[in-house]
């Protein structure tokens, strides 16, 4: 293990493009081998993702998410327009669906002009019309109109088996070329439903999970189906399905009661675990749908420490993490984590914010 320890940094602006092009494994490196930034209040340590052991402690438990994705991405005709991609982010109880429309052929921009009654060809039998915009969480904070649609099925054929057929995992323009829904589950990947990959947990590999056991950390598991990502500055997160088995409760709630951090891999899991717990910090086993969006003025009660990739300055995500870090640490690491290059998005480097306990 080579780590090299630094000192808190001054903001600096660093390079524009950071984005990690394609998975680890096509890069030369093994999913548990992509960079590491621990940050704590005595500083910065840069590290790789599989030394992620040598930083916690005996009694600490790490919450990751089993949710698996799916493929989400769908090309279709705007009717009148021409061809787009359609995300199919959430489907709802009521029966509709959660879309939102990009540019064809690589997804790259949102499609912020479409109207309600606009009808889209879906590749099988049948179309998706758009009812309305999703409540004001899909509306383009400039002003130009609506990212999010609610919309409903007509045909034989479900969406579900639609997207199964001729779907892809969703992707952004910012990747050098398409990849299998395989590289987008993480090794805990049990229960489908993600529209789009909870990637803080990709860079475990079953190797590391087992050092982390036999260190005696422990290893619990909740389920949140992750929609699509906030792509506009100013958008909260979207109400989402989630479980938290009374098991991984009581787990939490001893871990705590013992001494120990609870770990969260990911916004997905704050956000999982925070909805389970009540004003007395303690978890108890829910389901449902959550709207709970974790930030400085609706701070953590349960998490103590985050594992995460990087987002964009303007993503509603950064909120959360810095709820759980404090604005000053997750700025220092942001700094620090452009000056040296890390990379990120969905097949990015990582970061893990220890900060201290309150």
């Amino acid at each position: 293990m080579s780590i090299l320890s630094v000192a808190p940094l001054t903001r600096s602006e660093g390079p524009l493009d950071m984005t990690a092009p394609a998975p680890p494994e096509e890069r030369g490196l093994a999913r548990d081998e992509v960079r590491l930034l621990v940050a704590t209040e005595e500083g910065l340590t840069h590290a790789t993702f599989r030394d992620l052991p040598a930083f916690l402690k005996p009694g600490d438990l790490v919450v990751v998410n089993n949710s698996a994705t799916v493929a989400a991405q769908l090309d279709a005709v705007l009717l009148g327009r021409g061809p787009v991609v359609v995300h199919a982010a959430t489907h709802l109880d009521d029966g509709t669906w959660l879309v939102e429309l990009r540019t064809s052929p690589a997804a790259d921009r949102p499609i912020l002009d479409a109207l309600p009654g606009d009808r889209l060809e879906l590749p099988a039998t049948g179309q998706l019309t758009l009812l309305g915009p999703y409540r004001r969480t899909g509306a383009s904070p400039t002003g130009e109109g609506n990212r999010l649609w609610h919309a409903a099925l007509s045909g034989p054929t479900p969406l579900e088996q639609q997207l199964a057929r001729h779907g892809r995992p969703i992707a952004y323009g910012y990747l050098d070329g398409g990849y299998p829904l395989a590289s987008y589950q993480t090794v805990f990947a049990a229960c489908p439903g993600s529209a789009e990959m909870p990637s803080a947990g990709r860079p475990f590999s079953h190797e590391l999970v087992t050092r982390l056991v036999a260190r005696e950390i422990g290893v619990a598991t909740v389920t949140l189906h992750a929609g699509v990502s906030s792509q506009e500055a100013g958008e909260t997160p979207l109400p989402e399905r989630f479980a938290v088995s009374a098991l991984t409760a009581r787990l939490v709630n001893a871990t705590r009661a013992e001494g120990g951090r609870v770990i969260a891999v990911g916004t997905t899991v704050t956000r999982a675990l925070e909805s389970a717990a009540g004003p007395d910090a303690m978890v108890v086993g829910r389901r449902g749908w959550t709207e709970r969006v974790v930030t400085r003025h609706d701070p953590p009660r349960v998490v103590d420490g985050l594992v995460t990739g990087w987002h964009d300055p303007k993503a509603s995500h950064l909120l959360l993490v810095e709820a759980v870090a404090g604005p000053a640490l997750a700025q220092r690491a942001y700094d620090e984590a452009r000056i040296a290059g890390y990379l990120w998005h969905e097949f990015g480097d990582s970061a893990l914010f220890l900060p201290p306990r309150q």
